[in-house]
């Protein structure tokens, strides 16, 4: 484990420690896996621009080509 000591409106830290209790974790606990989610969404979006900087337009296109034309599903119509 590593200890990391962060500042924060005061305001904040209140509702941190009082979500923490109504959660039934301690407070280093919700920063934790607040931490976790944040990091996971932040390297998702990396990841998927790395991908996107790869693919091929031509590619793309022959997937759609290859798709069934068929009209949407009910309620998932534009």
């Amino acid at each position: 484990m590593s200890t990391l000591t962060i500042q924060m409106p005061e305001g904040l830290a209140r509702q941190l420690r009082e979500c923490a209790a109504r959660e039934g974790v301690t407070v280093d606990q919700l920063m934790s896996a607040a931490a976790g989610e944040k990091l996971s969404a932040l390297l998702t979006v990396d990841h998927l621009r790395d991908r996107a900087r790869q693919a091929k337009r031509e590619d793309f296109l022959a997937f759609l080509n290859g798709s069934p034309d068929v009209p949407p599903m009910p309620d998932d119509e534009l």
